[in-house]
């Protein structure tokens, strides 16, 4: 048995690692791989540091393309032979949204009022007018699959999509180095993603920015060395070290994931 008191110990999130405990039993004990359902990237991140230290057991986590922040964690035990492919499948969902935008939220909402469990959707892209991409498990793909979907004010059909669609590229690094005359998180993250000010301030407020996966509305908040800042679509920017100058301005040094 793996020491769950310990490793439940103050965590973020008790009751998802709670679940994936038992997953990892399951695994341990039948040497077989055990899938989770889709994971929000903050508790896939708590659930890979605590469970680290376990030597026996060994973690994976696929989401359908690199820079996926949704992902199924597979747990197996150390030494486990390479298992099939991870059990993952993508969806176009199409409609004309020229008259009435959606956004990712609105697309999940439909799903879920469809009947879809939250654990079997991963990540949705929006493809502007056109509708979108959606990686779910294959069972949610099976049972929506030619299925009608409104979504808003929006009919929308839902077909198998090539995965190429989303580019199977693995996360790059990008090391980045600046000078600003504040910490404000605008200012970093414009100079970060190569966006301007004006317009990063505005996605700050729409909602598409997090910082350590928390959502944030204020393009003001004032950074610290260690964050990690999400931008919808574009990946991460950590912020790595905080330097003052002769003429009081920030020497930043920045990793970008894309």
């Amino acid at each position: 048995m793996l020491p769950r008191k310990q490793l439940l110990a103050g965590a973020a999130h008790p009751e998802a690692l709670s679940q994936l405990l038992a997953l990892a039993e399951t695994a341990l004990r039948t040497h077989q791989p055990c899938w989770s359902g889709f994971l929000a990237a903050p508790v896939r991140e708590e659930a890979e540091a605590r469970f680290a230290p376990l030597g026996e057991l060994q973690l994976a986590a696929e989401g359908g393309y690199g820079q996926a922040e949704r992902r199924r964690l597979r747990l197996e035990r150390q030494g486990s032979p390479p298992p099939p492919a991870a059990p993952l499948a993508l969806l176009e969902i199409s409609g004309n949204f020229l008259f009435d935008p959606a956004e990712a939220a609105d697309f999940r909402l439909a799903l879920e009022q469809g009947g879809v469990a939250a654990a079997a959707l991963g990540d949705l892209l929006v493809r502007g007018d056109r509708g979108a991409l959606l990686i779910c498990s294959p069972e949610a793909a099976q049972q929506l699959q030619g299925q009608p979907l409104l979504v808003r004010s929006v009919a929308c059909q839902l077909q198998p999509a090539d995965w190429a669609l989303l580019g199977a590229q693995e996360p790059r690094q990008k090391s980045l180095s600046t000078v600003e005359a504040s910490l404000r998180l605008d200012a970093v993250a414009s100079a970060g993603f190569g966006i301007s000010r004006s317009r990063m301030a505005e996605l700050i407020r729409l909602g598409k920015v997090r910082i350590n996966w928390n959502p944030v509305d204020s393009p003001s908040r004032e950074l610290k060395p260690g964050d990690r800042i999400q931008l919808v679509g574009r990946g991460e920017l950590v912020l790595e070290t905080v330097l003052l100058t002769k003429r009081d301005r920030w020497r930043l040094s920045l990793t970008r994931v894309l």
